[in-house]
């Protein structure tokens, strides 16, 4: 039977199957000696072992549209990558970097700053600003308010989104918001901070809507981008790429070299500065790791 894996804990894979039933399978071991592991989001076969019980084994994964590595997901449309506009503050370096990864991947990524109640206007404009002119859609919402909702499930229909995010933006919050059956458990808030605690544990496929799904998937606190090289980076900025190749010279890593195109764009503004320096960090921590 064909089903499709919308949950995987401690080794069990739990697949909706064709018949609307949801199986709790295990991987055959031909699987680990492919080094092959299933995904949340995987189309695969099962063969039912116990049909009372709703047991299974999964014997084979179909072709995947695409996959990730972080978040380990698979078959996705598009990323939603949350961060709350304040409380905590939000770390514009961690975001782009997760923007390099999906840009790697070729995935579309749209940006929502959550909690917009509880930030400034001026704040929220100049972050709006910096990822819209890099070619970002950008959606300023509040799960708490509801504001900004309605749009951003819009652009969620008819897709399988991967929701991702640091811990404490209120992600669980705005899938809640957007599927108030879906019922993901939120942590407390700390008053001091304003903060949540972390409570997505697993990945999981979520139904938002006809033919519209999100994939929540566990918070992070840091990502490396190790897997670019350096000499590519700068095409994993979008807005660089009306400026590579106007460089005085060739090879031109927008660095310390004279007369670059793309410092140029970042003196006329039409480079946020912001994303020209974390672009800057990024590539010397590139280089510091091809020296060892």
């Amino acid at each position: 039977m064909k089903g499709k894996i919308i949950k995987g804990i401690g080794g069990f894979y739990y697949v909706k199957a064709k018949d609307q039933k949801l199986y709790e399978c295990k991987a055959k071991g031909a699987f680990r000696n492919r080094n092959e592991k299933p995904l949340v989001g995987d189309d695969v076969d099962i063969e039912i072992i116990d049909s009372e019980k709703l047991t299974g084994n999964i014997i084979s994964i179909l072709p995947r549209l695409n996959e990730l590595v972080r978040p380990a997901v698979s078959n996705v449309d598009q990323a939603v990558i949350i961060f709350a506009a304040s409380f905590p503050e939000p770390n514009l370096n961690l975001l782009d970097r997760f923007l390099v990864i999906m840009e790697m991947k070729e995935l579309k990524t749209i940006i929502c700053f959550n909690k917009a109640d509880l930030a400034p206007e001026d704040k929220l404009l100049e972050m709006r600003e910096i990822y819209e002119s890099a070619g970002y859609e950008v959606h300023i919402i509040s799960a708490e308010k509801e504001t900004g909702i309605c749009e951003l499930k819009e652009v969620l229909l008819g897709k399988t989104s991967v929701l991702s995010g640091p811990s404490g933006v209120g992600k669980s919050s705005v899938l809640n918001t957007l599927n108030p059956d879906a019922e993901v458990k939120t942590g407390e808030i700390s008053e001091k901070i304003k903060r949540g605690k972390h409570t997505t544990r697993h990945s999981e496929l979520i139904p938002v809507d006809t033919d519209t799904y999100i994939i929540d998937t566990p918070g992070f606190t840091a990502l490396t981008v190790y897997e670019a090289e350096k000499e590519d980076l700068q095409y994993y900025f979008p807005e660089f790429k009306a400026s590579i190749g106007q460089c005085k010279y060739t090879g031109c890593m927008h660095i310390s070299e004279p007369d670059c195109a793309v410092k140029n764009a970042v003196k006329a503004g039409a480079i946020k500065k912001k994303r020209y320096l974390n672009y800057k960090q990024l590539y010397e921590e590139l280089k510091l790791r091809r020296k060892w």
